[in-house]
Order: structure tokens, then sequence, then C-alpha cells
């Protein structure tokens, strides 16, 4: 049962990852679009920079449930959480140091990941009845 459970979680929660990614990614074409290669490319980092990181978080906060593993289930969370922000910071670091990127294009997809993460439970909730 618990398999099923993590099962069930990783999926919500990979949904969510997906939609970042579709969102971030449909702003990175309109950034190459208008704007051309650089723009494009910057956003794209944004994109990576943000969705990246989640996904790893899913992978691992999902490995576990259940009322029987709930020390291994808080413990793969904090663990996700600790190497979703390393990760982000360690890109960060790597597409400042490493790339020429135009700061607007890279935050405002970056930003716009976030908020989809905060806006799509939202839209996944399901009306019962």
């Amino acid at each position: 049962m618990s398999k099923i459970l993590a099962r069930r979680g990783r999926w919500s929660a990979y949904k969510l990852v997906l939609m970042q990614a579709a969102v971030a990614g449909g702003a990175s074409v309109l950034f190459f679009v208008l704007w051309g290669v650089q723009h494009g490319l910057s956003a794209l980092a944004g994109m990576v920079i943000a969705v990246l990181p989640n996904f790893v978080f899913a992978t691992l906060a999902f490995s576990h449930m259940g009322a029987s593993q709930s020390g291994k289930v808080i413990k793969t969370f904090y663990w996700g959480e600790a190497i979703k922000l390393l990760l982000t910071i360690a890109l960060f670091c790597i597409v400042f140091a490493g790339f020429k990127v135009d700061f607007a294009p890279l935050f405002t997809t970056y930003t716009l990941a976030l908020a989809v993460h905060w806006i799509a439970p939202f839209l996944f909730n399901k009306k019962t009845g």
C-alpha cells in the first residue's frame, strides 16, 4: 500500500514539474522568437534552474510513504529540500560563471516557473460530488 501511495504522490509531483517545464519552456520559446537567441538561451537557463531541482526533490521526497515509514518520509523530505536548495545555488553559479546570460529573461522564466508551482495546485483541484 505504501508503494502505491508513494507512486501517486510522485506522479502528482511530476505533473507539477511537467507543468512548470511546459510554461517556462513556452516562455523560453517566446523569448527566442521575439528577442533572439541570447534571450532564448537565457530564458532556457532560467527554466532549467527552476525545474531540475524540483524534479530531484519530487523524486527524493516521494520515495517513501505510509504511516509505518514516517521517519523515512520526514528524512527524505528534509534531504530532498536540502539537495534542491544546493542544486539551485550550484546551477545559478554555473550559469553566471560559465555563460553570458541576460538577466531579465533568466529571472523572468525562473520566477514564472516558481509561480506555476504555487498556482498549479488550484488547477489540479478536482471537484467531487
